[in-house]
């Protein structure tokens, strides 16, 4: 089991521009409000009291509150120089929760997954429409703030990293090369799970990839999982996640945002109703991990959970044929 949305819940606190800010950032230039992330040093006690909920109610895997945590997406706040500590603080609160979990349930050890995200630049796409060869940010730009965050993640306590929401598989190779980066110069291993968006009905990322295509970009890496997770629903996911499942020998992993946006932003589906389309994925035997994305809450996961302990994991290619 893996959490569920971190923004979804950092939104009931109300922080004030002050609140984010707190007394360390109270002069700093430029307004603040809305970096999540900066939240797991000024008001870490809120990030805490996040994961701790998610753990209660099941989840296995808490992601770290990092999802912009690089020097090109913390460029909008002017806090690049921050982007270390953001991560190492991150993970390690994240582990503090999850560690003191685990020594409440010896068997359900709880692990802590160093989220990486997409960054909002991208490398395939050009943002400007009369400039198509025009690119914001090349390969080695993504690869040289990957490997900060990385090294900070790993620093901070991550058990396992995941390069998450995935709309351009090119920043995924960027940050995959990063941590294989990492991994040879410490000389250490870490288990990998990378998760791709497919942003609607095409059934494509925004960069254009089928989800064969995409997993044939970045399986040359050895993961401990593939998976998909946001954009969608549970049940406009379901047939690319039997797509990936029947293709792949890695485990495979979902979490995606309770159904889709209302005219308002906002996510409707019940915790009921989304454990209603989640076992529709444990009947087919088509993940190993799930947890959800935007929308959901503690109460989104804890009946994931109590739907998921009526099945078995499912088996890779590789489990089922050797039997």
């Amino acid at each position: 089991m893996l959490d569920g949305a971190m923004g979804t819940m950092l939104q009931e606190y109300k922080f004030t521009e002050e609140d984010f800010r707190g007394d360390r950032f109270k002069d700093h230039p430029t307004p603040l409000k809305g970096n999540n992330d900066l939240l797991s040093i000024t008001q870490p006690e809120a990030v805490k009291d996040v994961h701790r909920k998610y753990l209660a109610v099941g989840a296995d895997i808490i992601e770290t509150n990092t999802f912009s945590g690089t020097t090109i997406a913390m460029a909008d706040y002017n806090m690049e120089d921050l982007v270390y500590e953001l991560n190492f603080q991150s993970a390690k609160i994240a582990k503090e929760v999850a560690d003191e979990f685990t020594l409440k349930t010896p068997k359900q050890p709880r692990f802590v997954a160093g989220s990486i995200g997409p960054t909002n630049r991208t490398a395939s796409l050009s943002p400007d429409v009369n400039k198509p060869e025009y690119r914001a940010v090349t390969f080695d730009e993504l690869r040289v703030a990957y490997k900060l965050q990385v090294e900070a993640l790993i620093d901070g306590g991550s058990d396992v990293l995941l390069v998450e929401t995935i709309f351009d598989t090119l920043n995924a190779k960027a940050a995959l090369f990063a941590i294989e980066e990492v991994k040879e110069e410490r000389n250490i291993d870490i288990p990998i799970m990378v998760s791709g968006t497919i942003t609607d009905a095409s059934g494509r990322t925004l960069s254009g990839q089928t989800v064969e295509a995409f997993l044939i970009s970045i399986s040359h890496i050895p993961l401990l999982s593939v998976g998909f997770n946001c954009a969608l629903g549970a049940e406009q996911l379901e047939p690319y996640l039997k797509r990936l499942s029947h293709n792949t020998h890695f485990f495979t992993s979902a979490h995606p945002n309770a159904g889709l946006p209302n005219a308002f932003g906002e996510y409707d589906q019940s915790p009921k109703e989304m454990k209603k389309l989640i076992e529709s994925f444990l009947e087919q035997n088509l993940v190993n991990i799930i947890g959800g994305c935007c929308g959901t809450s503690p109460a989104h996961i804890g009946a994931i959970a109590d739907a998921a302990k009526n099945f078995k994991p499912r088996k890779t290619v590789v489990e089922a044929h050797e039997e």
